[in-house]
């Protein structure tokens, strides 16, 4: 097959998106189906793979995104030569494979990755919460029912569309993780970090952004800190330098200039090494969709603290493999200094974690997408062999 996959945004720009595309498309090429990334911007960057194919975008800012409305014409042609595409991003790309494949009948599937309702709030701030999500009512409902397959990569998140008011077929299908190369991991060395083997590191990793309520996080870690002198937090990954300037700010404003440690952003294959390293996952999102990192912590043998919401507690079972806490500062913190003091829980609950990461491992969950992709290519078969479809071929390859 032949497949697209279509985003707002692709490498250089690190997220979980990106990391989702990037590791699909590798899987995807050892069953022998060629997969084309479209995207945009970033067009001097030289790709460490083949198939990518970018298009003139106009950057925002220091976000990594690019706006445009269009492919160039040799990747709109090139995209309506696909078996399926798969749309990550609903808005930019969403739109273009309605305008370029829905003609032709190429199959559509959208994966839902992002709780767009809450990433309004947080960067559209002087928008009505009333009108971002009216928006969001008017457009995703019609969008979806627009796709031959809507994705979303948990039970939460099925919800969440379903509240917006989208009453198309949802299958889940969760994002796959390569999880050998954290369970094999050898964690790096804490007496080069200044660290007792007695010590207790705790570890975030994702982006340092507004929607992934770091200033609570850090609020909570305050607290814990204060009562005992051994407690330590890694903050790994990077954002726009205003978030990092504003959470270096809130530590020393918080006095834990002495006990978290910002790594920046860190190559992913040296990830493993870092969570090896640490005691238990922590993160105060409430954003998330299928929290890539927390599946990773958990691969890493680490019990993980996380707030209740869709995603997070799909992924999460308290009492067992981590904590869920409400979104309240003294039951988070309580939740967390439990965690700290106590050892063996911490050791149990990290091998129940690794246990349980066993169902997200990406050998599986590329057998399923796969699945889905062949069921719509053959369903599409002969549709697109009539002379309606072939008629609407010539028509887009006259207007080009």
């Amino acid at each position: 097959m032949r497949i697209g996959m279509m985003a707002d945004v692709y490498k250089p720009h690190v997220s979980g998106i990106t990391n989702y595309i990037d590791l699909n498309k590798r899987y995807i090429e050892k069953e022998g189906h060629d997969v084309f990334v479209f995207t945009f911007g970033d067009q001097d960057y030289k790709d460490d793979e083949p198939r990518v194919v970018r298009s003139p975008g106009l950057p925002l800012v220091d976000t990594g995104y690019y706006l445009s409305f269009r492919y160039s014409p040799s990747a709109k042609k090139l995209l309506q030569t696909m078996d399926v595409v798969h749309i990550h991003h609903p808005f930019l790309s969403g739109r273009l494979a309605l305008r370029y494949c829905e003609p032709l009948r190429i199959p559509m599937i959208f994966t839902s990755h992002t709780r767009y309702d809450l990433y309004a709030q947080a960067y559209l701030p002087i928008l009505p919460e009333e009108i971002s999500d009216s928006l969001l009512q008017a457009y995703m409902p019609p969008f979806c029912e627009a796709m031959n397959l809507v994705i979303s990569p948990s039970a939460g998140m099925a919800n969440i569309l379903r509240g917006m008011g989208v009453t198309s077929h949802i299958e889940v299908v969760p994002n796959g993780v390569e999880l050998q190369r954290f369970y094999q991991a050898k964690p790096l060395s804490r007496a080069d970090f200044g660290f007792a083997e007695s010590d207790i590191l705790l570890v975030y990793a994702g982006r340092v952004a507004a929607e992934k309520n770091l200033s609570f996080l850090l609020r909570a870690f305050a607290g814990v800190s204060h009562a005992l002198d051994n407690v330590y937090l890694f903050i790994i990954g990077g954002g726009t330098k205003q978030m990092e300037a504003e959470m270096q700010a809130l530590v020393s404003e918080l006095n834990l200039n002495q006990r978290v440690r910002f790594t920046g952003m860190v190559a992913y294959d040296h990830l493993p090494a870092y969570l090896a390293m640490c005691d238990a996952f922590v993160t105060a999102s409430v954003t998330e969709v299928h929290p890539l990192s927390v599946i990773e912590g958990m691969a890493s043998g680490l019990p993980v603290l996380g707030i209740d919401s869709p995603g997070v507690s799909d992924t999460i079972e308290d009492g067992k493999t981590g904590f869920i806490a409400t979104e309240s500062l003294p039951a988070f913190t309580a939740k967390l200094t439990r965690l700290c003091l106590d050892a063996s829980l911490r050791k149990q609950m990290g091998e129940a974690a690794r246990q349980a990461s066993t169902r997200y491992a990406i050998e599986r969950t590329t057998r399923t997408m796969l699945g889905h992709y062949e069921r719509l290519v053959y369903a599409s078969r002969p549709r697109r062999d009539n002379w309606e479809v072939r008629l609407r071929g010539l028509l887009e390859k006259f207007l080009q």
